[in-house]
């Protein structure tokens, strides 16, 4: 059984949020909306003082609290892994917003738009009323990966399969791909590097690692 997961090599993120705007472009996201964001982390202390790109987003746990605490059973996990959400079923109760640690979910009150109340063309033509009124999250682009596998391809190897996130990283930061195939990107960047996952003290089980040095 596949398991999708994502890995971010904090040694190479910029910070430049091309995958931040690349994602908002794919899934026609409102203004305010990010489902993909990198986090700015200053650390040290002067002079030796660093920064840190982060990005974040969904998580899509193994284990995940937004599901527990939903009660439409909008919110689902497929069999490989990958978190959504069901905009028929949801009805807005926010209660998976406050359960999710990694504050990946934004409900959205009312249609708003880069110019106030005016909506561009291109808004109008993208504007998706079922994301009006529910909660809205990261989803892997999973109709991407399930387009890629129907014509044979491979996610994380083959682009049309793979995040617009990941296709987009100037720096070749991010990854994608099955964990559970010992020969996928994710599977090799994780078996060369050590790396963590964000709050997995909660026992969430993240599908998000990040890379920070190579093993010894």
């Amino acid at each position: 059984m596949s398991r999708y997961v994502m890995v971010a090599d904090l040694r190479r993120c910029v910070g430049c949020q091309t995958c931040t705007a690349s994602c908002k472009v794919t899934n026609a996201t409102p203004a305010w909306v990010e489902w993909r964001w990198v986090l700015d982390v200053e650390s040290g202390e002067y002079p030796d003082v660093w920064r840190t790109f982060v990005p974040v987003g969904c998580q899509h746990c193994a284990e995940p609290p937004c599901l527990e605490v939903c009660p439409s059973g909008a919110t689902w996990q497929r069999r490989d892994g990958i978190v959504a959400i069901d905009y028929d079923l949801c009805m807005g109760c926010s209660y998976c917003v406050v359960a999710c640690p990694y504050q990946a979910r934004i409900k959205v009150e009312k249609p708003r738009y880069a110019y106030g109340d005016h909506a561009m063309e291109i808004e109008l033509a993208r504007d998706d009323p079922r994301r009006v009124g529910v909660v809205s999250k990261c989803t892997f682009c999973a109709d991407r990966v399930d387009e890629g596998l129907t014509r044979g391809l491979v996610p994380g190897t083959d682009p049309e399969a793979t995040p617009a996130c990941v296709n987009s990283c100037i720096a070749r930061a991010l990854a994608f791909g099955d964990v559970e195939d010992a020969a996928s990107p994710v599977s090799r960047l994780l078996a060369e590097n050590q790396s963590f996952r964000m709050h997995e003290e909660l026992g969430t089980e993240p599908g998000f690692y990040y890379l920070w040095e190579k093993k010894k």
